[in-house]
């Protein structure tokens, strides 16, 4: 098989793999020095920086051949895919010419199972030990942790990668073990522990090696099975507090041909994916509880976000005076985001916040007007009906739908 027919089937098969950015890497130049590759580079658009540059990573899989046979996934191994695996010298060869070529920034490298999670996780650490001690490549690099694999070898991975990923898959223990029977969350868990330990080692030993120094990530799949929103979001609110995980990438289940009857036939709303995302920052930047975005089963509302239904819910605390509340709570008013809320804080030490400053640092007014009272505005009908409000702040299909 040549490398280019590999490249089609291993670069697609990574598509479903959502749990993909470059955020958080240290800066790395190779400007003045030995070595190739750097953190910072511009090129075709696959993920975003936290000051926003768009960077290309090559994604790939190693191989999809794979010994599993977990029912949402594409490579499972009753699948009928074409496949094709790559060599860790081929990998290495690939990223540098893309490199060279200023097509990417770096490498997200994930694989099937293959003989044995030890042997997988161990051409995995090649790839990446070849890349920055043989070839001294500066850029990116996220590696797929293999669950089942050594800790020891995890732990080589955390001293060449910049990100390390452990994929939990589904919100319940209960889902996996029916969907993914070879798989098992207590040693899903322990590779994410051990990632944690590795990393809280080299923050607060001085003379530590480094390790991942862009903490680790993981992915859920969204309707492969009936876990609702509350659900997924309690998931990840537990993953954050117990392994400081630094995102949770959300994926809504696409059916893949001769899907089994276990798995359903229909995507979910992607919009549902999106919604999801919302109220995941809200749960990393705004301080918010997964029990206040949702108080019991259920899902999220697709036709307005989790922060306006909340404040919806949640009359009581409005309008806010912008003159007088704290940060936190201006950041709660929907409109109005955590830089946004600070500003403000800041401005009103110098003067009486008016509704042309609000309007000035490009809040989404609309949004925010029946929440908010300045020195000069106050909402005309401050106990405005919850269902009128929603009525007029919904967004319209055509702008769901660009999501």
């Amino acid at each position: 098989m040549q490398l280019i027919d590999k490249l089609t089937v291993l670069a697609d098969a990574a598509k479903y793999d959502a749990s993909c950015a470059s955020s958080g890497a240290p800066t790395r130049s190779s400007k003045g020095k030995s070595g190739i590759g750097a953190t910072n580079g511009m090129g075709i658009c696959h993920s975003f920086t936290p000051d926003g540059r768009c960077v290309a990573l090559l994604k790939i899989l190693l191989t999809n051949f794979c010994l599993y046979d977990c029912q949402y996934c594409v490579n499972r191994r009753s699948s009928d895919v074409p496949r094709a695996r790559f060599t860790p010298e081929e990998v290495v060869t690939l990223t540098l010419d893309f490199y060279r070529r200023n097509c990417i920034s770096g490498l997200f490298l994930s694989s099937g199972i293959i003989r044995s999670a030890d042997y997988t996780m161990e051409q995995l650490v090649r790839v990446a030990k070849l890349l920055r001690e043989e070839h001294e490549f500066r850029g990116y690099i996220h590696l797929k942790t293999i669950p089942d694999a050594d800790p020891l070898l995890v732990a080589e991975a955390g001293r060449y990668a910049d990100r390390l990923s452990v994929n939990i898959e589904l919100p319940t223990e209960s889902s996996l073990i029916r969907l993914a029977p070879e798989k098992q969350v207590v040693t899903i868990k322990q590779a994410m522990h051990t990632i944690h330990l590795g990393e809280q080692e080299a923050t607060q030993e001085v003379r530590a090696p480094r390790f991942a120094p862009a903490g680790q990530s993981t992915q859920m799949i969204v309707g492969a099975d009936a876990s609702d929103d509350s659900t997924i979001l309690h998931t990840a609110q537990s993953l954050y507090g117990t392994y400081r995980l630094r995102r949770v990438y959300y994926s809504a289940f696409s059916p893949i041909p001769n899907s089994p009857g276990s798995v359903p036939f229909a995507a979910p709303p992607l919009l549902r994916e999106h919604r999801l995302y919302q109220a995941d920052f809200l749960l990393r930047g705004y301080g918010f509880q997964a029990s206040e975005l949702l108080d019991g089963p259920g899902n999220l509302a697709l036709d307005i976000d989790p922060k306006l239904a909340w404040a919806l819910a949640n009359r009581e605390h409005f309008p806010v005076d912008l003159n007088r509340a704290d940060a936190s709570l201006i950041a709660r008013v929907p409109g109005i985001g955590v830089l946004s809320a600070k500003r403000l804080v800041a401005l009103r030490r110098q003067k009486r916040i008016r509704f042309e400053d609000v309007n000035r640092l490009r809040c989404a007014l609309e949004k925010a007007k029946p929440f908010i009272v300045t020195q000069d505005y106050r909402p005309r009908q401050a106990t405005d009906d919850s269902l009128q409000l929603r009525q007029q702040l919904r967004e319209e299909p055509a702008q769901m739908a660009l999501w």
